[in-house]
């Protein structure tokens, strides 16, 4: 398909590798200012709700999606669960940010709208909607639903926490290579405790977020985190998703292309076999979508 213009993206061609049917972006942020907004307004972004995120399903060519709650709309999920109406209750899922006060009954609707995970972004503690504290009794919580806990955490924070993270029951998420910096991503300590932790079953890992720590950045083809998601791609083939990160917020000054993002897994994840299996049987199971497409209007 011919490119074209997406809000938070470089580039308007489409990716040289052609996406499977059922194809998931496991890692999208939807910015409504249609609904309540936290925090800074500069973490607001505009011409980023679901619908904008349609045009670039359309120039990537996925299918199915995962919104996931960004901390400028704090604890309120409202706008997750009205992306995920908007992008098709079929094709959709969400993963909402809670604090450990949340009602059963509240979990319950969560569930219903098509949450299956909570996210706790510690990255940045200082701007966070959580803490440490939370990520215990709040995963015991959301287990009972079969929900899974997503970790954007750094990696001295992942090795610092190595006890509480083996404690955790379900199925934990690790954001965007598990942030293990680059170019020794391999010989840091939270390598060892992820590592061990995907020995359990129960561990995923997203394959996202190249730019993040990335010292070849897009003109070197992030070349650099070939080494680290090869390693992830031979550990736990069956445990990992792909997400794209639109619309890209940690990227201000100058938004990646993403038809280079999608075009980087070919390079993470060479045998076409994997690539279908990150890209739509991982995701179907990790976020319960149906077996087959539901052909209803996504309106």
């Amino acid at each position: 398909m011919s490119g074209h213009e997406v809000p938070h993206s470089s580039g308007t061609h489409a990716p040289a590798a052609r996406a499977p049917a059922l194809a998931c972006d496991a890692h999208i942020h939807v910015y409504d200012r249609g609904f309540a907004l936290v925090g800074s307004p500069d973490a607001m972004l505009d011409h980023a709700t679901a619908g904008d995120y349609r045009l670039l399903q359309r120039r990537i060519g996925t299918e199915r999606a995962v919104v996931v709650q960004p901390r400028v709309h704090g604890t309120d999920n409202s706008v997750t669960l009205h992306a995920i109406r908007v992008l098709g209750a079929a094709r959709a899922r969400g993963v909402a940010v809670l604090r450990p006060d949340v009602g059963d009954a509240e979990l319950e609707r969560l569930h219903a709208g098509g949450i299956r995970g909570i996210r706790f972004t510690l990255y940045t503690a200082a701007q966070a909607m959580t803490d440490f504290s939370m990520v215990e009794p709040l995963a015991h919580r959301v287990h009972q639903l079969g929900w899974h806990v997503q970790l954007h955490w750094s990696a001295a924070q992942i090795a610092a926490h190595a006890a509480l993270l083996a404690r955790l029951p379900g199925t934990v998420v690790f954001d965007h290579l598990a942030r293990l910096p680059l170019p020794d991503a391999l010989s840091h300590p939270a390598y060892e405790v992820v590592s061990r932790l995907l020995d359990n079953g129960r561990t995923w890992i997203k394959l996202s977020g190249a730019y993040l720590d990335s010292r070849a950045g897009a003109r070197g083809g992030y070349a650099d985190t070939t080494s680290v998601a090869r390693a992830w791609v031979r550990q736990a083939p069956e445990r990992l998703v792909w997400g794209s990160d639109w619309p890209h917020p940690t990227e201000r000054a100058a938004k990646p292309d993403d038809a280079q993002l999608f075009d980087l897994l070919s390079q993470w994840v060479p045998d076409a076999a994997a690539r279908h299996r990150v890209l739509v049987d991982n995701p179907a199971r990790l976020y319960d979508f149906p077996a087959t497409a539901n052909p209803e209007n996504p309106e």
